[in-house]
């Protein structure tokens, strides 16, 4: 191919991928407020609106650009990466859009519904049954195909622009612009690869903004662990979590702990509790990643209301609880893996219950 060739098949594999861009509208800031709370109100920047169904569908468009402006992908690369599910999912739509066969390395234990969506937007599935070996699987496939790795684990924190082009952080202070507290006193967010927490710790400083970034993460997840002691990069053996998508066995390249002013541990029964208050409140299903984000906005908001403080936070709507209902909806899985949830709901929907 000549260099006229590939810049002319780069030119047009961009321009599908920001023309894609251009017919999506933002993602919504749902406000709920907390009446127990007094001048405290909790937003949701709902992720699970876009074509893709979940806060991925960033990630994905952003490697894919990344990858293409570095000319690791061409006309004939077979696209891999290593997932949970819904960066693949992401994924899988942008390869098919430019044409590209896509094959995602997941853990055995990925909800059903993901890997229908992969299939869907035309991916292929290679199933590990132990989680830790996926990174070292999808280089063997990339040497084995000639393809390449995306690697959203070490990418995800360079692949986005922080400084602004209407990343999810520059989206939420634009959103919050005309509410009684602008300016948000905490954001939270989960970590996965890291890329989002980053994308907004450099935001929020880059801005020159007060606003604290929080990471909620579900107790399994070496991330809390390496922020309170930077010696500590990988979990015991047998420790995993059960929330999709947020905390990981080891510390990523992506996830930068110097920008996380702090971290909320949360365990599953919580995470899950508040996912099923959270389904009650909006009359729609929300994922396990959201309910561990609605727990520590709550251990946040109780913690202003006792200071006496006023003011906003902001977390993340990750994806839809339809993706769930094989597992965190359902009362047989739960009960099979010892997760009593209900003390955790109940306490959720009191606390944003109206007076």
């Amino acid at each position: 191919m000549t260099i006229e060739d590939r810049r002319g098949w780069l030119a047009e594999a961009i321009r599908r991928i920001e023309a894609d861009y251009n017919r999506s509208a933002d993602t919504h800031l749902i406000r709920l407020p907390l009446p127990r709370h007094p001048g405290i109100t909790l937003y949701l920047k709902d992720e699970s609106s876009h074509p893709t169904g979940s806060l991925k569908h960033r990630l994905a468009r952003s490697l894919f650009l990344y990858a293409l402006c570095n000319e690791w992908i061409g006309p004939q690369t077979t696209v891999i990466e290593a997932s949970s599910g819904s960066t693949a999912v992401s994924e899988a739509y942008f390869a098919r859009m430019l044409g590209l066969r896509f094959i995602a390395v997941v853990p055995a234990s990925t909800a059903a519904p993901k890997l229908e969506a992969i299939r869907f937007y035309g991916g292929e599935i290679h199933k590990v049954d132990d989680p830790r070996t996926v990174y070292d699987v999808a280089h063997g496939l990339a040497a084995e195909t000639g393809g390449h790795y995306l690697d959203q684990f070490t990418y995800a924190e360079r692949a986005t622009d922080w400084r602004g082009n209407n990343n999810i952080a520059q989206s939420i202070f634009a959103q919050m612009a005309q509410e009684e507290h602008p300016v948000p006193t905490w954001i939270v967010c989960g970590a996965g690869t890291g890329g989002t927490s980053a994308t907004i710790g450099r935001f929020i400083r880059y801005q020159r903004h007060a606003t604290g970034l929080c990471v909620a993460d579900p107790v399994n997840s070496v991330f809390h662990r390496h922020h309170a002691d930077p010696a500590i990069t990988t979990l015991p053996e047998g420790c995993a979590s059960r929330i999709e998508g947020i905390g990981r066995p080891r510390v990523e390249p992506s996830f930068i702990r110097s920008i996380i002013d702090r971290m909320i541990p949360v365990e599953d029964a919580q995470s899950i509790g508040a996912m099923h208050a959270l389904t009650g409140i909006l009359g729609r299903r929300v994922g396990g990643s959201t309910g561990t984000n609605i727990w520590a906005c709550l251990q946040i908001a109780d913690e202003m209301a006792h200071e006496g403080r006023s003011g906003s936070i902001v977390t993340l709507l990750c994806d839809s609880g339809d993706r769930y209902g094989g597992t965190y909806y359902d009362t047989a899985w739960a009960q099979a893996h010892g997760i009593d949830w209900q003390p955790a709901a109940a306490r959720i929907a009191e606390g944003m219950r109206p007076l």
